[in-house]
């Protein structure tokens, strides 16, 4: 059952009406700008995979997203599709038994992620807000936490504080930790936040770290 509803108190979404249209307005900029400036870093990283024959370089998969609507989520394939033969994986260990170097070396720095920039030009994503879910692992936390609806008020986003500071979800624990940031996020919201979410994101792929 609910072991947290204390977080229904913070479902108040800070931002309001005015800083949202400008949230959208900075995606659809930052989105079309970064599809043009790296689009031969997108070319590169298509060759490359291609070159390996051994997948398709897109990778393609059902979350839940704002107003808990489905949509498809882009990625760069790293991974066998053998992976989840038996069943779906809530983080599927990237190693040399099932990708590349190459691979390994895109998922360790989030560069798979790169293709959601169409997510958020679309409007399915934006720059900053919570990791989207499949909905697998949704019905597996409302078994333990009937919270999760409020981050519904939100476009997920392809980085978060969450992201930074809880990394990859590969536990119950840290699936649950990572919705009371997103809640808290919520709650705390501005423009100003997104920037230094987004900067410091960008400090750490820059710098090679990784979270």
């Amino acid at each position: 059952m609910n072991e947290n509803k204390n977080h229904t108190a913070t479902s108040h979404d800070a931002m309001g009406r005015t800083a949202l249209v400008i949230k959208r307005l900075t995606d659809i900029v930052c989105a079309m700008t970064g599809l043009i400036l790296l689009s031969p870093v997108y070319l590169t990283i298509a060759l490359l995979l291609k070159r390996q024959n051994n997948g398709n370089v897109i990778f393609r998969q059902i979350r839940i997203g704002y107003k808990g609507k489905p949509f498809v989520i882009y990625k760069f394939r790293t991974m066998s599709s053998v992976i989840e033969e038996k069943g779906p994986q809530l983080v599927a260990k990237c190693d040399d038994s099932n990708s590349t170097k190459l691979e390994q070396f895109l998922r360790g720095h989030h560069l798979d992620e790169l293709p959601q920039l169409w997510n958020v030009l679309r409007g399915d994503m934006s720059l900053v807000g919570p990791r989207p879910e499949r909905k697998f692992f949704i019905d597996q936390i409302l078994e333990v936490d009937d919270t999760y609806p409020i981050i519904y008020k939100m476009r997920p986003g392809l980085t978060s504080e969450a992201t930074l500071y809880n990394g990859y979800t590969d536990t119950m624990e840290k699936m649950l930790r990572r919705l009371h940031m997103d809640i808290d996020y919520l709650g705390r919201r501005s423009l100003w936040l997104d920037f230094t979410i987004v900067v410091k994101t960008l400090i750490k792929i820059i710098s090679g770290k990784n979270f």
